[in-house]
């Protein structure tokens, strides 16, 4: 499938299927959750399951910020290990999914707000292999990354996700990997074995985020920083929530929603994630 034409063929049948493929948000955490068994992972798999199978699974990743937006175009993306300090195990994990660089072209025409790049140095970081291993652990479906361009605010990064609708129908899996609550620098070591362990303003903050997003009420979350001192705290930097502004800004009027690991981690995280359709 290696020209337009061919991939117009082959998205026009899965229309004629009527596909329309939910949205995800997953909160990801630590990079180790790539390899155990517990309970984020076991939901990634059930909710492989519950879904239709994708033609392809493009991620919008919080660990690939760049200037102006890109997106990977490559044959065979590499697995690329974007982090320290972990056990040899998880270096040594290999996600060799394959690309697919005429969708990434097809993806580039439809950004219309946007000049896309193809790019052919990244891969898959940690935001992508982690969930998407257990999910579909053959590696046999396309996965494509979305960057995340930096010099942008979250208005831009909202509406730009409106512009990926028609991949829904096409049956691409999109889903937006960070954590709706993100501060490492608060992150209490000693309670990593705490199971929900959050912090006050964290569960508050979460839980503000859940209620907005029930009632389709997504203008407060793109306007994050009026939320007070909770969502500085929260949010200290926005590359681990960007990625949930995407998957908001794909919802259809009609289009459920419901939540799950909706967990608390070591105090200033949460695994809370989000299902749409």
């Amino acid at each position: 499938m290696n020209t337009l034409p061919e991939f117009r063929k082959f998205t026009d049948g899965l229309e004629e299927q009527g596909t329309l493929m939910p949205v995800l948000f997953v909160g990801h955490g630590s990079p180790m959750n790539g390899i155990q068994d517990n309970g984020f992972s076991r939901r990634w798999k059930t909710m492989a399951k519950e879904i239709p199978t994708p033609s392809a699974v493009l991620v919008v990743s919080a660990h690939w910020f760049t200037r102006g937006t890109k997106i990977t175009a490559m044959n065979f993306p590499k697995t690329i290990h974007d982090f320290g300090g972990f056990p040899q195990a998880l270096f040594d994990v290999q996600y060799p999914a394959p690309g697919n660089p005429v969708l990434a072209r097809e993806t580039v025409s439809l950004l219309h707000s946007a000049q896309v790049e193809l790019d052919h140095d990244w891969g898959l970081d940690h935001g992508t292999w982690t969930i998407v291993r257990h999910m579909y652990p053959d590696a046999k479906i396309p996965v494509l990354q979305l960057s995340i361009d930096y010099t942008k605010g979250p208005q831009y990064h909202f509406d730009l996700a409106k512009e990926l609708y028609a991949l829904r129908r096409k049956g691409v899996l999109i889903i937006g990997s960070g954590n709706m609550v993100h501060n490492l620098r608060m992150v209490a070591w000693d309670k990593m074995d705490v199971p929900n362990y959050g912090y006050d303003w964290a569960n508050t903050l979460n839980d503000t985020f859940k209620n907005l997003i029930s009632a389709g009420d997504f203008q407060p979350m793109v306007n994050y920083t009026t939320l007070g001192k909770d969502a500085l705290l929260a949010i200290p930097t926005p590359e681990h929530y960007l990625p949930l502004l995407y998957t908001l800004g794909l919802k259809g009027r009609k289009d459920p929603v419901s939540f799950f690991n909706d967990r608390a981690v070591a105090g200033s995280l949460t695994m809370t994630s989000v299902k749409i359709g």
